[in-house]
């Protein structure tokens, strides 16, 4: 029997567990190490690392990507796409997710897991068009969450609507490390019995410490590809450790393929990492531990991870347990979306202001009337029709998909930014993130002129 990895370690266990603040440099060195550990693939772009990378880590996204490239020539480099979200929070225009999705395949990604938070499948089908056009496998996530609307039939519906689409593989994305093993044997054995031909991905996360068994029931079921993290950015939030859940298979029979003597070289070089974290706070031990109320709130760990620093950040971190008991509240209201990127921030951001603000709703944020509109996509249940009267007056919802009605982007993206480009993946930034963008270009720009300033200095 075999069974395959994809390591974390670069992306999700760094977002989920230090909100994505881990700079190049400090792994840079490792790399090549971890190129050879025999790894399906290596998630190390997507996510929140654009954002983080432009926001905080003063580093060029598109350069850490070809530098991680360049370093690891071996494995298959992996992404996560917010289908029409791209990496940001919002729709956007078709050119801009075909444009991304090429670039992302030029400057070396491999596999693209595409999911859409709400599983609107309208809103990942380009991102996949243009995935499997570009050469590279388009792998389609279904945003696992349970509530009265989320069933394995529904579920196994989604994979089939992925699969006519050229998905090819898909990925169980269980973002707050909700599904059990009971859950877990019933939705693979669905899937394969649906689409027998498709490998199958089981992503969780040990936020409730159900993955381990999990994973374990996952092998045990013919799932092909686990995502794993290495031990020492593993556990709490993030995903469960690699060289654990390496030995556990290989004891009970399967070919991992993993190299266990260059996995602890990889992970000593990962483990003072991890310490500076802790020391500094930007670790909080809190996010290393198991939370069993999750499986009622149902947050996955980046977003726990992120409204953690956001509470300290306003001296209100002891409303933490407030918050995450209106987190379930809010999710009812909006038709239980899932819990991922970007709902989970919008959840989570109006369940905040709700406890903060003292009354629900009082304040409602620009994304959640957005949601209301139907920008986002189709709402998995009802939207709780007072509060939609309440946030939209006598607008009527739309029916098509939203990025339908938006205009090419890419072109006004770049008349914007002017001169401060180099490349179309400048103004993919900027479209992305246009505040942080051109923070970053401007100060690349100083730079620049600095040092051609100092050469002639030197040359006189």
């Amino acid at each position: 029997m075999k069974i395959q990895f994809t390591e974390t370690v670069l992306r999700d266990a760094n977002q989920s567990l230090v909100a994505t603040r881990m700079p190049f440099e400090k792994f840079e060195g490792i790399l090549p190490v971890l190129d050879e550990c025999g790894y399906y693939s290596v998630e190390c772009w997507g996510g929140a690392t654009f954002d983080s990378c432009l926001r905080y880590l003063d580093e060029d996204p598109w350069e850490r990507l070809r530098g991680i490239k360049a370093a690891m020539p071996k494995t298959k480099l992996q992404m996560l796409l917010r289908g029409q979200n791209i990496l940001g929070y919002k729709h956007y225009p078709d050119d801009i997710v075909r444009m991304f999705v090429q670039k992302a395949v030029k400057n070396g990604i491999d596999i693209i897991r595409i999911f859409d938070a709400l599983n609107d499948m309208r809103n990942i089908k380009v991102a996949v068009e243009e995935t499997v056009k570009c050469g590279a496998l388009a792998s389609g996530a279904i945003s696992y969450t349970t509530s009265p609307v989320h069933t394995i039939a529904k579920y196994v519906e989604t994979v089939k609507e992925m699969k006519e689409m050229g998905c090819g593989t898909i990925c169980i994305k269980d973002m707050a490390g909700m599904i059990t093993p009971g859950e877990t044997e019933r939705l693979i054995k669905g899937i394969k019995d649906a689409v027998p031909e498709m490998p199958v991905v089981l992503h969780t996360h040990c936020t409730t410490g159900m993955a381990f068994m999990s994973i374990l029931m996952a092998a045990q079921c013919g799932c092909d590809v686990i995502d794993t993290a290495l031990s020492s950015f593993s556990g709490g939030t993030s995903q469960p450790a690699t060289e654990t859940i390496n030995i556990a298979l290989k004891e009970l029979g399967f070919d991992t393929g993993l190299d266990n003597a260059k996995l602890k070289q990889a992970n000593d070089h990962f483990k003072p990492i991890r310490d500076e974290f802790l020391a500094s706070g930007l670790l909080k031990p809190k996010a290393l531990v198991t939370d069993t109320d999750a499986l009622n709130y149902k947050v996955p760990g980046g977003m726990l991870s992120n409204m953690m620093a956001n509470l300290q950040d306003m001296n209100a971190l002891d409303r933490m347990d407030e918050a995450l008991l209106e987190i379930p509240e809010v999710r009812r209201d909006m038709g239980y979306p899932p819990l991922v990127t970007p709902l989970s921030q919008m959840v989570g951001n109006q369940a905040v202001t709700n406890v903060l603000v003292g009354e629900r709703y009082k304040n409602v944020s620009k994304e959640i009337k957005a949601y209301m509109r139907g920008e986002y996509g189709r709402a998995p249940g009802e939207i709780n029709a007072e509060l939609q009267k309440k946030v939209l007056g006598d607008e009527t919802p739309l029916t098509c998909r939203f990025a339908d009605t938006l205009e090419p982007g890419f072109e006004t993206g770049k008349k914007e930014i002017g001169d401060l480009t180099t490349c179309d993946e400048d103004v993919l930034s900027y479209v992305a993130f246009p505040a942080q963008a051109k923070a970053f270009l401007e100060k690349r720009r100083e730079k620049e002129e600095r040092k051609v300033k100092y050469s002639i200095v030197e040359a006189e």
